[in-house]
C-alpha cells in the first residue's frame, strides 16, 4: 500500500466535497487508504451546484461499494446567503465528472444538514475527527457559528484553499474555493481550530502527466479504471488553460496531507481573507516575524499552518499505487 506509516488507530475523517474530477480521486484515495476511516461525506457548491455535488458523492460511494457511508447535503448559498454564480463546467464538465453519463445513484442523503452532521460527529468523537475541506468553507463556518465548541472538539481541519504568494485560478488574486465564500473562509481561518491550509502554490507542484495516466490505464484496479475514464476532460482543460500535458492534483494532494502531514513542510502564522473589491477572496499570510505596534484586525488571531513545500513525486507515486491496487 505504500510507505506511509499507519497509525495504531485509524484517523476518522469527514470529506467536505464538491465532486469534481479531482474530488472523485481524493474520495477513492481515502477509501483505499488504511490509515483513515471515512465516517461521512458532506457536500457543498463549487465545481457544481450543491444538489449535483450530493448526487455525485452518492454515485462515487456506490461505485466504491461503500453505501454505508452517510452523505449530508450542505449549504446552497454562501454564509451571507448569496447564491453562487460561477461553476467549473469548463474544467470538470457539466456533470462534474467529465461528462461520462453516470447512472443515477439509488442512495439518498441523510435528513440532516452538513453543518449539523459535522457538529454531531465532533461531539460524538471529541478530538478524533479530521475534516478534509475540498470546496468552499460554508458548511464548516456554519458549524462554527452554530456551535462555539466546534473548533476545540474537531481534531483538525485540512483545507484546500488559497494561493499564497502566487496567482490564483479564478483571477490573479483568488483561488476558487476561497472565492466561493470569502466570509466563510475568514471565519474558519480565525476560529482557533488546528488548521492546515494547502494552497494552489503547493498543488500546482503535483502534476499527473500523460505517462502517469498511461500507467494508471494499464492497471486492472477498479478506482484506476474509473479515474482514467473521467480524467480525459480534466486533462484537456489543463492543456487549454495552462498549456501543460497533464493535470494538477489539487484534492488528492490535500487528502494525502490528512493521511500523513509529514509529506509537506509548513509555516505558521495568521491568515485573513479579503471580503470585497478587486482582491475579493485573497488569502494573506502574516508570518508573525514582526511585533506590530498597533491593534488591528490581525491582532490576537489564532495561527494556522500553511504548507510551503511538498514532495510531489512521492504523492504521485503513492496515488498511482493505491488506485492501481484497488
Amino acid at each position: 500500500m505504500g510507505d506511509i506509516g499507519v497509525e495504531n488507530k485509524r484517523k476518522k475523517i469527514i470529506i467536505d466535497t464538491d465532486p469534481g474530477i479531482d474530488d472523485a480521486m481524493a474520495i477513492f484515495l481515502a477509501l483505499q487508504s488504511p490509515e483513515v476511516d471515512v465516517i461521512g461525506l458532506t457536500t457543498i457548491y463549487g465545481n457544481v451546484r450543491t444538489t449535483l455535488a450530493t448526487t455525485n458523492a452518492l454515485h462515487l460511494l456506490e461505485v466504491a461499494g461503500r453505501e454505508d457511508i452517510p452523505v449530508a447535503e450542505g449549504s446552497h448559498t454562501s454564509i451571507k446567503e448569496v447564491p453562487k454564480l460561477r461553476f467549473a463546467a469548463f474544467a470538470h464538465g457539466c456533470d462534474g465528472l467529465g461528462e461520462i453519463n453516470i447512472v443515477p445513484p439509488k442512495g439518498k442523503p441523510i435528513p440532516q444538514s452538513a453543518s449539523d452532521f459535522l457538529i454531531e460527529k465532533a461531539n460524538e468523537f471529541p478530538g478524533e475527527v479530521t475534516v478534509v475541506a475540498l470546496g468552499p468553507l460554508t458548511n464548516i463556518a456554519k458549524a462554527i457559528e452554530s456551535n462555539a465548541d466546534f473548533p476545540q472538539k474537531i481534531r483538525q481541519i485540512v483545507i484546500l484553499g488559497g494561493a499564497f504568494s502566487v496567482n490564483g485560478n479564478v483571477n490573479p488574486a483568488t483561488e476558487a474555493n476561497i472565492f466561493g465564500d470569502p466570509e466563510a473562509a475568514d471565519i474558519v481561518f480565525t476560529c482557533g481550530a488546528d488548521i492546515i491550509a494547502v494552497g494552489i502554490n503547493i498543488t500546482h507542484q503535483v502534476v499527473l502527466t500523460d505517462k502517469d495516466l498511461e500507467d494508471l490505464a494499464s492497471s486492472s484496479g477498479k478506482y484506476a479504471k474509473y479515474v482514467c475514464n473521467i480524467l480525459k476532460f480534466y486533462i484537456d482543460y489543463h492543456l487549454e488553460a495552462y498549456n501543460i500535458r497533464g493535470a494538477y492534483l489539487h484534492d488528492p494532494t490535500v487528502m494525502f496531507v490528512a493521511i500523513d502531514p509529514s509529506l509537506m513542510t509548513y509555516a505558521e502564522g495568521v491568515v485573513r481573507v479579503q471580503a470585497d473589491g478587486i482582491f475579493r477572496g485573497l488569502t494573506l499570510f502574516d508570518n508573525m516575524k514582526k511585533r506590530w505596534g498597533e491593534v488591528t484586525e490581525w491582532s490576537n488571531k489564532p495561527s494556522v499552518k500553511v504548507a510551503v513545500s511538498v514532495d510531489g513525486d512521492k504523492i504521485i507515486h503513492l496515488l498511482k499505487e493505491r488506485l492501481k491496487n484497488s
